[in-house]
């Protein structure tokens, strides 16, 4: 089988989410070009971190405005989180015949690469933003995501979209916003496409990776018509709303669009769940007694007379927020601003097992956005301006999930990795710095834990895992991939359709820990390990990890040709827990 390779180039960088989110998704993704620059600051930290984790091989810290599409190489996939601001266009086209827009707005910056590139453009295109970018700005609901959608019409993409919040799909973070993926209407995934209300609502990439149910008498069509100056000028003036849904596509500039409800029913992440053990927190993470009515205060309901500039009285009120933040949910959405020692309104605190109150630390906002333990700890930068980092992210989990959704239309089999997201890129000698040699900060602490209901009347698989496959299975890691034996010794006693947890059975051990099996389907050894070759079909389960039993138990094991199982219910495993 001939190599997978999707080339990537990622704008807008950050500190690598895209990239971490899609090299979990699968091996194929490959990263050769990336582009992070702050326009607010000398000290350019997310540039830093990237290029610690990643390397600087392919990495520009340069504005983007002032970087000649040819010095970016070809590529299949673009992807970038770019900011959101203001996508109106002047009246005029440039002498070069390009639109004109306004100085800095980075939209036409993506806009400007994908144009330059032509016939090179990338097959694909992946973008995430604000939610509100669907029905900004104020004056004119849905004109900015009209213009970006005419713009990649124009450029010859299909494009569909989607409004997520993480914490719907069991992630740790209420974080809502906008995923953009396009594609060429000569590539393989668009020639898959057949009606707009199927693709959007049951077949679509964004369909297969997040399902949902469509909100009743919600369906909206309609064109965008007219020059990008034209749309600029007057699409949806004078109307009250956005004709655009949370989840829609658009082909040749005609829209459909529906309001969607997320439709999701498996283990879920909590703010409780991703915290380090207390003994942990450093002294200064912690709240004083003295500075604690301060933060009550800006966490409460207020109404303060004030005078504007004009010297009108007014009164400013605004309601209190959850004071401590609950454990038992996911945490509220991550702000730049959430680092630092002041009082503040968003800021988030947690009360501890003493009673003590504190703030997050950067390893804990890391995990709200799904990064790899200490993804952004760099002797450079401060804790602050880790916050500062999180709070401009993605959540990489996002990301992984319509990465493989994508790359199961291009290449019509399931996607493997050998980077799933949890895993921490080391400092990369190349930069020269002694980076984190002398650090003694990095945290080896308690992983995440889910709140999920185990269901005792739920099929249970245990299989013995073969000797070379041992270590792997005793590593502590959120997700696993377990290969049975060829098809045709997985015992056809079993029935796969209700299957639903999986126990590993280590011999001379027994079973411990308890998976459930989020996906079941036929692979071969060589995904994984190619230096075998072996092509010969297998049943593959692919695992997350729930718990452990306190101790390990014995459990008697069926024979079915070369497969040693057992074939029960949970209740049995687990009725003496």
């Amino acid at each position: 089988m001939a190599k997978r390779h999707i080339k990537v180039v990622e704008l807008f960088a950050g500190v690598g989410g895209f990239r971490i989110g899609l090299e979990g998704a699968s091996d194929a993704y490959d990263t050769i070009w990336n582009n992070q620059w702050e326009p607010s600051t000398q000290h350019q930290d997310a540039s830093l971190v990237y290029q610690a984790r990643f390397g600087k091989k392919g990495h520009c810290n340069k504005d983007i405005n002032k970087v000649p599409t040819t010095e970016i190489p070809d590529h299949d996939l673009l992807v970038g989180g770019f900011p959101c601001q203001d996508y109106s266009v002047a009246a005029t086209l440039s002498r070069s015949g390009g639109i004109e827009g306004k100085k800095g707005v980075l939209w036409w910056q993506i806009y400007r690469i994908l144009n330059e590139k032509g016939d090179k453009r990338p097959k694909y295109i992946f973008f995430e933003n604000v939610d509100r970018l669907l029905n900004s700005p104020a004056t004119q609901r849905g004109r900015d995501f009209a213009i970006i959608l005419a713009s990649l019409s124009d450029l010859g993409y299909v494009v569909e979209w989607r409004i997520i919040n993480a914490a719907d799909y069991g992630m740790p973070q209420r974080r809502r916003r906008t995923y953009i993926v396009g594609y060429q209407k000569d590539s393989v995934v668009a020639q898959k496409f057949e009606t707009m209300e199927d693709w959007v609502e049951f077949d679509g990439v964004m369909a297969k990776a997040f399902e949902f149910k469509p909100k009743e008498k919600t369906v909206s069509e309609f064109d965008i018509n007219g020059t990008i100056q034209e749309v600029s000028a007057g699409f949806n003036k004078g109307k009250k709303d956005s004709p655009f849904g949370n989840a829609g596509m658009m082909m040749d500039r005609h829209v459909y669009s529906v309001d969607a409800d997320p439709v999701y029913d498996g283990p879920r992440q909590t703010l409780g769940g991703n915290l380090i053990d207390e003994k942990l927190v450093p002294e200064d993470f912690f709240i004083s007694d003295e500075d604690l009515p301060k933060w009550q205060y800006e966490k409460g309901a207020k109404k303060i007379e004030r005078v504007s500039k004009e010297g009108f009285k007014y009164t400013f009120s605004e309601g209190g927020m959850t004071f401590p933040d609950y454990l038992d949910q996911p945490s509220r959405t991550i702000i730049t601003g959430e680092g630092g020692t002041a009082p503040s309104r968003f800021k988030h605190v947690v009360q501890t097992p003493s009673g003590r109150y504190r703030r997050l630390l950067p390893i804990e906002l890391e995990r709200m956005n799904m990064f790899p333990d200490n993804h952004t700890l760099h002797p450079q930068v401060s804790d602050g301006r880790r916050a500062f980092l999180m709070g401009n992210a993605l959540v990489c989990g996002i990301v992984e999930a319509i990465g493989k959704s994508l790359y199961q239309f291009i290449y019509g089999e399931a996607p493997v990795s050998s980077k799933p997201i949890f895993i921490q890129r080391d400092a990369r000698p190349m930069l020269d710095l002694g980076l984190f040699a002398d650090e003694n900060k990095i945290f080896v602490v308690n992983r995440p834990k889910k709140q999920y209901t185990l269901d005792k009347t739920k099929h249970l698989l245990i299989g013995v895992v073969k000797k070379d496959n041992e270590e792997y299975f005793l590593k502590e890691e959120p997700t696993k991939i377990y290969y049975t034996g060829i098809s045709g010794t997985f015992p056809s006693t079993i029935a796969l359709n209700k299957l639903y947890y999986f126990m590993p059975y280590i011999k001379k051990q027994g079973v411990s820990d308890l998976y459930l099996i989020r996906v079941a389907r036929v692979g071969t050894k060589s995904e994984v390990h190619p230096e075998t070759e072996d092509e010969r079909p297998r049943l593959v389960f692919e695992l997350e990890y729930l718990e452990s039993l306190p101790n390990k138990q014995w459990v008697f094991l069926e024979k079915d040709k070369d497969f040693a199982f057992k074939d029960t219910l949970l209740g049995k495993i687990f009725k003496d827990k």
